[in-house]
């Protein structure tokens, strides 16, 4: 195990870990943040008035996949679901996954025994998920922010407008301060570089983006929430240690036995097995069956 020290909590807390996310964003107190977030996100489409939060419906099915920091899920003034999602590594069928998750929230909306009375009267579904540190497979390399509904393939003409996917790839949002051209381009600078920042910057001076720093700022936690900040820290900054010192060994290694222990670690993470063959020369196939 790599012997690095973890580093020192910033003024401000990295805002996508599962505790700070959940500070930041899932709360009442808060939901003018993750409302002015969505708005933005869905870019006028949308006009969030309220939010309600929800209860995770289905721990099993949202809680125990693969490495996905936060499942949020709340609802809208006109009943929409919205679930928001942030995933650090990279994960095999995660379109998949998310179309799964969504079709729960629609299958859930179907009252028991009364079906013919309800008349698939569906409310709209919505999933926004933040990538931190990795792209969906096939995406444009110049694109980072992903708006998917059901349309016609032959026309473009959408076909249904009560469902949708937005995939954020922050990991191609590489514009500097000088380059934000609107509020979306904001929050995402925000998201990527808020642990690095140690003062609210001059273009982000607004009552929203105000209340965010404060309520991000290290120092205003309570000595509780500082402990789970630093648990959630050290947790994420192992599993990097772990991953940088699994791809160092496998390419100074080159033992089939080494390489195969590599795999194993990388595969418990989640991650693709087209990458996890780069970084230890094993065939797909020979993953598959570890």
């Amino acid at each position: 195990m790599p012997k690095n020290k973890p580093p020192v909590a910033g003024r401000y807390i990295d805002p996508l870990v599962d505790f700070s996310f959940k500070k930041i964003f899932g709360s009442d107190p808060n939901k003018d943040l993750l409302k002015a977030l969505l708005n933005e996100v869905f870019r006028g489409r949308k006009c969030i008035v309220d939010l309600h939060y929800n209860k995770n419906e289905h721990p099993g099915d949202l809680k125990e996949e693969g490495t996905a920091i936060v499942d949020l899920l709340c609802t809208g003034d006109k009943g929409e679901r919205f679930l928001i999602e942030v995933q650090r590594g990279k994960q095999d069928r995660f379109k998949e996954r998310t179309l799964f998750y969504t079709s729960r929230l629609i299958s859930d909306q179907a009252p028991r025994g009364k079906r013919a009375e309800w008349g698939y009267d569906i409310d709209e579904v919505y999933l926004v998920a933040i990538l931190e540190d990795f792209v969906l497979e096939g995406s444009p390399t110049d694109k980072y922010l992903h708006d998917i509904c059901l349309c016609n393939r032959d026309t473009g003409q959408i076909f249904y407008d009560k469902l949708g996917y937005t995939y954020i790839e922050l990991s191609k949002f590489v514009k500097r301060d000088t380059e934000l051209a609107n509020d979306l381009d904001k929050w995402l600078y925000f998201l990527k570089n808020m642990p690095a920042m140690d003062s609210l910057p001059a273009y982000l001076q607004n009552p929203i983006f105000e209340k965010l720093f404060s309520v991000a700022e290290y120092s205003n936690l309570t000595k509780e929430e500082k402990a789970m900040y630093d648990r959630n820290m050290k947790y994420k900054w192992d599993n990097q240690n772990v991953f940088n010192t699994a791809v160092k060994e496998a390419r100074e290694g080159g033992k089939h036995e080494k390489a195969v222990a590599i795999a194993n670690e990388l595969k418990k993470e989640g991650l693709a097995f087209e990458f996890i063959s780069k970084v230890t020369g094993l065939s797909v196939e020979e993953i598959e069956k570890l």
